[in-house]
């Protein structure tokens, strides 16, 4: 009888889960949804009462009216430059640093660590000016090297590779030392093959705010040959207009190289559970 009562307790417990996930699901999914369907309405069915969620008409005129109102193919060009160069220099700049505070003894180490922690809690909004008063006068405004600069010092992404390279054991260094390997042969052979999930992790992250990013692009990249896609689609609707479906192709190709990078690393950050898990 005990058992039976578990057993229906187990079993509501399993559909009350459910349920909520579904609804969570739910939640998630109907934006995107409605991205996608209004991206392919036509302007008069974007506007029709009631909402139409399954739209009779189909249309690919919002995406030719979005290359045509605005060199989106450079604008994509662009934030895939900026992304990928960022996502990279601030791999190997927080990947070195952090090599250095987690295994490389020397004095005032965790202090000079705390202090750049600290760092965290300033805001980005109230450095803007000095920063771009900074790059403007070394003539950086409107190029590359303006937005991708930056990443040399993320102090999140060395918080984090800190904390799991002080769990890898120090044995693989000393043995890599004894047989007279570099610091920089121990970090590229031995510390980053261990690292690679949380590196691969650490990738989608930075590519993600990168491709997002708006208000320093917005100052920054004035012209319109070197604009980045959020800053793009904040301007492909006029003063007196808006046009939800233009707009929206816009944020449905914008999502496209974030979805394809999480896939690709997905396989990684999945070996970086498991690998979690082993460790415990």
């Amino acid at each position: 009888m005990m058992r039976n009562r578990k057993k229906r307790e187990q079993a509501l417990s399993n559909i009350a889960f459910y349920v909520f996930a579904i609804g969570i699901g739910f939640m998630i999914v109907i934006p995107l949804y409605w991205m996608i369907i209004t991206s392919i309405k036509t302007q008069t069915a974007i506007f029709t009462y009631p909402i139409e969620w399954f739209p009779s008409e189909l249309t690919l005129d919002n995406f030719v009216e979005l290359f045509s109102r605005f060199p989106f193919g450079r604008v994509l060009l662009n934030s895939a430059v900026v992304s990928v160069s960022y996502s990279v220099v601030s791999i190997v700049t927080c990947s070195m640093a952090a090599f250095a505070f987690a295994k490389i003894p020397f004095r005032g180490s965790e202090a000079l660590l705390k202090v750049y922690l600290a760092t965290l809690m300033i805001p980005f909004q109230s450095t803007l000016i000095p920063l771009f008063m900074l790059f403007n006068s070394a003539g950086l405004s409107n190029t590359y090297m303006s937005v991708i600069i930056p990443s040399l010092f993320r102090v999140f992404g060395i918080f984090l590779l800190v904390q799991h390279m002080r769990t890898i054991p120090d044995d693989y260094i000393d043995a890599a030392r004894i047989d007279g390997a570099s610091y920089f042969t121990v970090l590229w052979k031995v510390i980053l093959p261990l690292s690679a999930p949380v590196i691969a992790g650490y990738t989608v992250i930075t590519f993600m705010d990168a491709w997002n990013d708006y208000l320093w692009p917005l100052v920054m990249l004035t012209k319109t040959e070197m604009m980045t896609v959020p800053v793009a689609l904040g301007m492909v609707n006029g003063q007196f207009e808006r046009n939800f479906g233009v707009q929206m192709a816009g944020s449905l190709i914008s999502i496209l190289p974030v979805i394809m990078i999480y896939l690709f690393a997905q396989s990684k950050m999945k070996d970086g559970l498991t690998l979690g898990g082993i460790k415990g």
